[in-house]
């Protein structure tokens, strides 16, 4: 994991360095990921792999990032944040153009320029920079953390605590009982404390 200090670094010589380019992008895929996960929603990632979405994103990201102006790790993550969330919108528009029902889906949109991922409500909205900073530096952990759980247990604590999904709709989609995903979640949770004490 890159530490604030390495990610600035990183932001500023991802321009003209492909390798520091690439450790930035791999850095942010399981935020990537974990975002579009939550924003394709379980009837969507039936029929297009979120992993799609974000690997268009980073090719994409790589290709413009000679455009990229920005300095900090709030430009770089609200930057591509919206090249993420724009692929998102034409994957969602073109199942919507094909006549399939989407319109269900929930598209969670934080305004915060920083990398993000919303667990529980925040008990206050905080504003410093070093303190932005800190919190996106959980998020890329927490996300980097979430992707290396099972893939059961992953999609379980992804849709119970990001996406809010009950547990009957968790058993449905998952094809499994709601005391298995119970079982899921639990592990699953567990897990996370345990990478994240680290």
């Amino acid at each position: 994991m890159l530490s604030g200090l390495q990610l600035a670094d990183a932001i500023l010589q991802a321009r003209d360095d492909r390798l520091a380019l690439g450790q930035l992008l791999a850095h942010y895929q399981p935020y990537l990921q974990v975002f579009a996960e939550s924003s394709i929603g379980p009837r969507i990632r039936r029929r297009e792999d979120a992993s799609d979405v974000v690997q268009r994103t980073m090719m994409e990201a790589a290709e413009a990032i000679p455009n990229f102006r920005g300095q900090t790790e709030p430009e770089f993550s609200a930057w591509i944040h919206q090249i993420l969330r724009r692929n998102v919108a034409n994957v969602v528009r073109d199942h919507r153009a094909a006549k399939r029902d989407v319109r269900q889906e929930r598209y969670p949109d934080d305004a915060e320029s920083s990398a993000v991922i919303t667990w529980f409500q925040p008990a206050a909205h905080q504003t410093t920079a070093s303190l932005r900073v800190i919190r996106a530096e959980a998020a890329l952990n927490l996300a980097a953390a979430l992707q290396s759980l099972p893939e059961d247990q992953r999609s379980a604590v992804r849709m119970r605590h990001l996406e809010g999904c009950s547990l009957a709709s968790i058993a449905e989609t998952l094809g499994k009982t709601p005391a298995a995903v119970a079982g899921l979640l639990r592990r699953g949770v567990q897990a996370l404390r345990t990478v994240v004490r680290e």
